[in-house]
C-alpha cells in the first residue's frame, strides 16, 4: 500500500530537496555572489547529502544552470492590454517586479556568471535570451495582426529590456514607473 502511495505522488520529497536546494543557491549567489561558495555549502543550507547534489546534478555548473532555468519557466504571461505601448509598459514593469524582487539580483548576477563558465552556462544564457525573445515576438505579432508596426524582438532587448538590467546589476538607480514608461515611449 505505502508502495502504491507513493507512485501516486508526483514530486513528493524529490521536488522538496530540489526546492530547498534551489533557494539555497539563490539564498548563496546573493549573500556571497557567485563562485563563493561550493556544493557542500549548498546541501548544508539545503539540509542535504552534498552526494544527493552530485548524484542529481553531477557538478556545480548543472546545479546553478538547472537554477536558473527553472526560475525562468516560473515567468507570468505576456500582458494583452490591446495595445502594443499598454503591453511594453506592463511587461516592462513585470520585468522590474521580477529583477528587483527577493531573488531577482541574485539570478540576473547568476545568469551573467554563467555565461563565462562553459558549455552548460552557454546554454542557461541562450535558453534565457531565446526566452525573452520567445516572448517578446508573441506581443510583437499580436500587435503585428491588430495593425500595429511593431518594432523587432532585438530592439525591445535594447531599448528596453537592456537599460532595466543594467540598472539593477550596476545599481544606477531605480525602475521608477515614469523610467519604465520613458523606455517605451522612446521606443
Amino acid at each position: 500500500m505505502e508502495e502504491q502511495e507513493r507512485a501516486r505522488r508526483p514530486g513528493g520529497r524529490s521536488a522538496r530537496v530540489r526546492a530547498a536546494v534551489h533557494q539555497a543557491v539563490t539564498e548563496l549567489v546573493g549573500e556571497r555572489g557567485y563562485g563563493n561558495f561550493t556544493i557542500g555549502d549548498i546541501a548544508a543550507r539545503a539540509g542535504v547529502a552534498d552526494t544527493s547534489l552530485y548524484r542529481r546534478w553531477g557538478n556545480l555548473q548543472a546545479l546553478l544552470s538547472d537554477v536558473l532555468l527553472a526560475r525562468l519557466n516560473k515567468q507570468s504571461p505576456m500582458p494583452d492590454t490591446g495595445s502594443l505601448a499598454g503591453d511594453l509598459r506592463t511587461y516592462a514593469a513585470a520585468v522590474a517586479r521580477e529583477v528587483t524582487g527577493p531573488d531577482g539580483l541574485a539570478l540576473v548576477r547568476l545568469a551573467v556568471a554563467l555565461s563565462g563558465e562553459g558549455r552548460q552556462g552557454l546554454q542557461a544564457r541562450d535558453a534565457l535570451l531565446a526566452d525573452r525573445r520567445r516572448q517578446l515576438q508573441a506581443m510583437l505579432d499580436r500587435a503585428r495582426d491588430r495593425g500595429e508596426e511593431p518594432p523587432d524582438a532585438l530592439e525591445v532587448l535594447d531599448h528596453v529590456l537592456a537599460p532595466i538590467y543594467m540598472r539593477v546589476l550596476f545599481d544606477a538607480g531605480p525602475l521608477t514607473p515614469e523610467y519604465l514608461d520613458g523606455l517605451v515611449d522612446r521606443l
